[in-house]
């Protein structure tokens, strides 16, 4: 009967269905992202670094005590970690679709912490980090040098100062991580025969480093309650070291009795400034280059939040020091 109507009336029908079109159209563009469901299961992902370890070295110490803890947390679906010869250990949680991202977070972090006292001391060191993102890039933003004037070094150690945390603060970015050259450190490159000559142990020259590079709290002088004073002093002591030649000055040994012969850093060891991980190289047309990639949270809108990214980037450019492009 209803049928029958629009068929004997085919220009209303018609009027009816291009309103009908016009008003999805118009409905579709103010529709809210917020009710379209969640396709993707959101994911958690454990990062340390275990310095001078090997990929099988890692895999034991490292992998098994966390994994072993993690393995079976609430509304986990499946979990894979990746182990490399560089001392990077990554494992990726991936939850049922619908979890409280920030509880998957809070409840990974609450194993990993367990786990703790069962990592090697260089790792607890080192620290382990627990984040939630996604797990694949959103995007790349590459920092470059036009005119060479600027190596890769130079450029990580910029983008991790200047622009890194520029980039966390927009909403809907999960985790950056930077590719290519690794941040400035200082770097002792040990001669084992001069070690072997003088009787000593790459560990005995850790620990000297680690005795005399370290913050001192060195108090006031003229404080309560000893002799009243007019002025109160605080005292400031030299803490770490920060120059290659501080470091090569340091006292490694000792010989006995008052002539006894002093090994300095410098007398086993030479000390340069350099990156931290050679593990890395990133170049842009050939050029040295450093890529920045952007990883999103499991519910941020993609175009949205690389829009942003690329906004972020145009305002930092203009600050940007004689050399460095984008």
């Amino acid at each position: 009967m209803i049928s029958k109507f629009f068929i004997e009336r085919p220009v209303f029908a018609n009027v009816i269905a291009v309103v009908t079109i016009l008003l999805g159209i118009v409905g579709l563009s103010a529709m809210p992202i917020s009710q379209y469901p969640d396709v993707v299961p959101p994911t958690v992902q454990v990062t340390t670094n275990y310095p001078g370890a090997s990929a099988t070295t890692i895999a034991r110490t490292v992998a098994l005590p966390i994994e072993q803890q993690v393995n079976g947390v609430q509304d986990m679906l499946y979990m894979q970690s990746t182990s490399t010869d560089s001392g990077a250990y990554t494992l990726t949680v991936t939850f049922r679709i619908g979890t409280d991202p920030d509880k998957a977070q809070i409840l990974v972090q609450n194993r990993v912490s367990s786990a703790m006292a069962s990592l090697p001391q260089s790792v607890q060191v080192q620290g382990v980090t627990v984040q939630k993102r996604s797990t694949s890039v959103l995007g790349f933003v590459a920092l470059t040098s036009p005119d060479n004037s600027r190596d890769s070094l130079y450029l990580s150690n910029y983008a991790t100062i200047h622009v890194i945390d520029a980039l966390s603060r927009i909403p809907g970015v999960g985790n950056i991580n930077v590719l290519g050259a690794s941040q400035y450190a200082m770097r002792i490159w040990f001669d084992p025969d001069l070690l072997q000559a003088h009787g000593l142990e790459a560990s005995d020259v850790l620990n000297a480093i680690e005795q005399q590079s370290q913050v001192v709290p060195s108090g006031q002088f003229g404080s309560p309650p000893g002799r009243a004073q007019p002025f109160q002093y605080t005292l400031d002591v030299p803490g770490r070291l920060a120059d290659p030649v501080e470091f090569g000055n340091l006292i490694i040994k000792t010989g006995a009795g008052t002539g006894g012969q002093i090994v300095r850093l410098h007398d086993v060891a030479r000390v340069e400034m350099g990156a931290k991980s050679y593990a890395q190289d990133f170049r842009l047309n050939g050029r040295p280059a450093i890529g920045i990639g952007i990883y999103q949270t499991p519910e941020a809108n993609g175009l949205q939040t690389f829009r942003a990214v690329r906004r972020e980037m145009a305002g930092l450019s203009r600050n940007f020091c004689t050399g460095l492009g984008f």
